[in-house]
């Protein structure tokens, strides 16, 4: 499924699923979607005003960091030890289940995470339209589903999303 994406909004997704298998969720959810979208930043939108330290306040990523630290451990200097090339885009894989054609799964070094309902119709919004998938048309999917909370995070974070919304050129009724 990667094919079509171009390598910012490739990078984007492999950087929501390694947030995903570092808080040991069983599943990429909408929320890390967007946490991912807003650290790799695949697009220059001046209306996406959203940090990724206001996002990452509004979304439960774990505190591995925290916790690990008072053990006088360093996981950023682990992550850098162990991970080396981890996270490159083209060592990960996004795939369809041929027998459960809702079930998309993320494949890499890291492990392998399932899309949640949320996440996967971001990906299916954004692959919607002919063309490359972007890192707007995976805002484009986030912002379509009310009901995933991202736009609720933005908007708490201090977007405009009436702006964002036009600048992504989204159809409005």
């Amino acid at each position: 499924m990667f094919a079509r994406f171009t390598e910012g909004a490739r990078r984007a997704v492999v950087r929501a699923g390694i947030l995903a298998l570092d808080a040991g969720r069983p599943a990429l959810d909408a929320d890390l979607m967007l946490l991912g979208l807003v650290e790799a930043r695949p697009f220059s939108l001046a209306a996406f005003t959203a940090s990724g330290r206001d996002v990452r306040e509004r979304v439960d990523a774990g505190d591995a960091h925290s916790l690990l630290a008072t053990l006088g451990i360093d996981l950023d200097l682990v992550h850098r030890r162990t991970r080396a090339g981890a996270d490159t885009s083209a060592a990960w894989r996004l795939r369809r289940s041929r027998l459960r054609p809702l079930r998309v799964t993320l494949y890499g070094p890291l492990g392998q995470i399932p899309l949640a309902m949320h996440a996967r119709k971001v990906i299916e919004v954004a692959m919607w339209r002919p063309g490359p998938v972007t890192g707007e048309g995976l805002l484009w999917g986030l912002l379509a589903d009310y009901s995933n909370g991202a736009a609720r995070i933005l908007h708490d974070a201090g977007v405009d999303l009436g702006a964002l919304v036009r600048e992504v050129g989204m159809p409005v009724r």
